[in-house]
């Protein structure tokens, strides 16, 4: 019986990229367990099985400079490559051993081969019932239950992670080796760096002896537990159940300052621990993730930035045309003219117009002319504007100012406290608070969103143009969000009130960073006095996206597909609710339409919502920014799945229990992590 040792190990991790080559005590990680286990007395071969990516080329290299066989195939599909290192090395039984534990004990492995060829059973491992700490895992199988696996494999999971079928399955006789103490709380693996810390720790106490047994590590751990602590927060077999994109947000968090640049895109914003979190590609109103799973996006579709949908043909042939003939060069980009000129042409008071590449950043400018032209500093604003110190100096006077504007707990840490007293908040609908503003604190600005959650009152827009022209201030509109959704440009357009400037982003380039602010002359000269300026203002790819969008939006008059979309679902949200006796209120634009349950419980049913809509491959939450693919079919699919959730949810209302209705932790509702 020829025992072989196949060590299954690539440099393509997703929470730690070549884990398996970082030094432990100078010496790569996965040689120094071909060290260790070859010390052992059983096994008559050791050999690696790596993916034939070429990024493991360097892995395969160090390998075969140390005398050992390398055995290369798929990277996903590893069961097949046990297979083929199975086949090569004409191994009778196999020891299935990963290169991220470099502390596996060789004398166990030798232990584990006597008792499975003693036993004559199929499969044996300490990994059923887990009582070694986490790193020593090994498992032993006979070459025949191998390749019988491969031939009835039906999940990914058990192609990924070989043995799942041998461990669970009555068609293979197995056995659990277990010790005589439980240590499985202990980590020795290595999946993230706070693991490479605690092994490397473990290896100094012994150096330069490698030959350590797990037993003697042992003991260094009962003299002082908290020595090896710094990886107890990361759980045993978490990465087998995690998705590539839940491992790469770990990855990210250690790297990135909140794991992301957009906070509305942090997973914990929906389904913490579960979100698929980062995408491959995108059609229409479908996203992959990185295992490549298909969902249907009934949430935010880029945050309004997609009214279009995703990969939309006209833009990226637009920009796929820029890429070919040249983005960015010396001489300016004529685009930039015809998108000035489209926009003043869809809003008749304005004649000028400068572009940014964000909203925030467009908000930011039309504040700078707003101040300029009045030549007053302070500023009342009503809504959600971006990140900008102008805009977070509200809560310089108490971090609860924005709480009503979209974010609640918008901290303005780093931003200069001489700025408190510069910007004012008032609600939406509230002209009298604006009016007290204006006389109390000398207000040269006002921006404001038009429309995001409700509806104005009678008269509230015009009631604060006339405010804003009878004391000389700059209206400023920001339609950041609510642009180009319920008609083809400005909400404003619909309540005919017409600002001093407008600010356009999102949807403006259907998924391309293009932003614009638009004025009329009077004001907008003032940009020219005020050194606003950037480089990457003037690339070619946002403009050519934006004119491409407009066309399409224009031709097909999309803003009215859009909002009967939405209102078909917000009916059917009403409806569903009151068939279940729900307490359901919606709002939001018609095109951006949201519903709130009303419960103490709001936040768990989001929560819920957005889980069990995972199940069924769509993700979704309480609001979605409808698109023009979300077309009537898959908005009956959509339904179809959130009314029996909805009917749960109500049971819970009426007392049906809700203990770990939530698998993991709830989501997130603003800036600050609720527990």
């Amino acid at each position: 019986m020829k025992v072989v040792a196949i060590v299954q190990a690539r440099t393509g991790s997703i929470r730690f990229p070549g884990k398996v080559l970082a030094p432990i005590r100078g010496i790569p990680m996965i040689e120094f367990l071909l060290r260790r286990l070859a010390t052992s007395k059983a096994l008559d071969e050791v050999l690696v099985a790596t993916s034939d990516n070429p990024v493991d080329d360097e892995l395969t290299a160090l390998v075969q400079g140390l005398h050992l066989r390398v055995v290369r195939g798929s990277e996903r599909d590893v069961l097949d490559r046990y297979c083929l290192a199975a086949e090569s090395a004409q191994a009778d039984v196999v020891v299935r051993l990963t290169g991220d534990c470099p502390l596996v004990d060789p004398a166990l492995v030798d232990q584990m081969v006597a008792m499975f060829l003693e036993m004559k059973i199929d499969y044996l491992s300490n990994t059923i019932d887990p009582t070694f700490p986490d790193g020593l895992d090994v498992e032993v199988f006979s070459r025949t239950a191998l390749e019988k696996s491969r031939s009835f494999v039906t999940t990914d999971h058990e192609v990924e992670h070989v043995t799942p079928l041998m461990k669970h399955s009555s068609m293979f006789r197995r056995h659990s080796y277990t010790g005589s103490r439980d240590y499985s709380a202990i980590r020795w693996t290595v999946d993230e760096e706070d693991d490479l810390l605690v092994v490397s720790q473990i290896v100094e106490e012994f150096w330069p002896h490698i030959d350590f047994s797990w037993t003697d590590a042992i003991e260094l751990y009962d003299q002082d537990p908290s020595k090896y602590s710094n990886n107890s927060h990361l759980l045993r077999g978490a990465g087998s159940e995690m998705s590539n994109g839940q491992k790469l947000w770990r990855r990210a968090q250690r790297r990135i300052p909140g794991g992301t640049m957009l906070l509305s895109k942090r997973p914990e914003m929906y389904l913490p621990g579960k979100w698929p979190t980062y995408f491959s590609r995108t059609s229409g109103c479908r996203i992959w993730d990185l295992d490549g799973q298909e969902y249907l996006d009934m949430a935010a579709m880029g945050f309004g930035t997609n009214v279009l949908g995703y990969s939309r043909p006209e833009v990226d042939d637009a920009v796929r045309e820029v890429v070919n003939n040249g983005n960015l060069s010396t001489l300016i980009c004529p685009e930039e003219v015809y998108l000035a000129e489209t926009l003043i042409d869809l809003h008749p008071w304005a004649t000028m117009a400068r572009f940014a590449r964000t909203g925030g950043e467009a908000c930011a400018i039309a504040v700078r002319i707003g101040r300029a032209a009045s030549r007053r500093t302070k500023v009342a604003v009503c809504g959600y504007h971006g990140w900008h110190d102008w805009y977070l100096a509200s809560n310089l006077q108490g971090n609860d100012q924005l709480d009503g504007h979209l974010l609640p707990g918008l901290d303005p840490v780093g931003v200069p406290s001489e700025l408190a007293g510069t910007v004012h908040t008032f609600e939406y609908n509230d002209i009298e608070t604006l009016a007290l503003l204006v006389a109390k604190h000398n207000i040269g600005t006002i921006i404001m969103e038009v429309q995001r959650d409700v509806t104005p009152n009678t008269d509230f827009i015009k009631s604060v143009r006339s405010l804003a022209t009878d004391n000389h201030i700059v209206l400023i509109f920001d339609e950041s969000t609510s642009g180009l959704r319920q008609t083809l440009g400005g909400i404003h357009l619909e309540y005919q009130v017409d600002p001093d400037i407008a600010v356009f982003a999102k949807a403006l380039g259907n998924g391309y960073a293009i932003a614009a602010v638009i004025g009329t002359e009077e004001i907008m000269a003032l940009a020219e006095e005020s050194f606003i300026s950037s480089t990457f203002w003037t690339d070619r790819l946002g403009s050519a996206a934006a004119l491409a969008t407009l066309e399409v939006m224009g031709r097909e008059q999309t803003w009215k597909s859009i909002v009967a979309t939405g209102l078909t679902i917000t009916h059917a949200w009403q409806r569903i609710a009151g068939e279940f006796g729900l307490k359901l209120r919606t709002n939001g634009l018609t095109s951006i339409p949201q519903f709130r349950i009303d419960s103490p419980r709001e936040r768990l049913y989001k929560t819920y919502i957005s889980q069990e809509m995972l199940r069924v491959g769509i993700l979704a939450s309480n609001r979605i920014y409808i698109c023009t693919e979300h077309t009537p079919a898959i908005v009956d699919q959509y339904l179809g799945e959130l009314a029996p959730i909805f009917g749960r949810i109500a049971e819970m209302e009426d007392g049906r229990s809700i203990e770990n209705v939530i698998e993991g932790e709830l989501c997130q509702t603003g800036f600050k992590r609720l527990n």
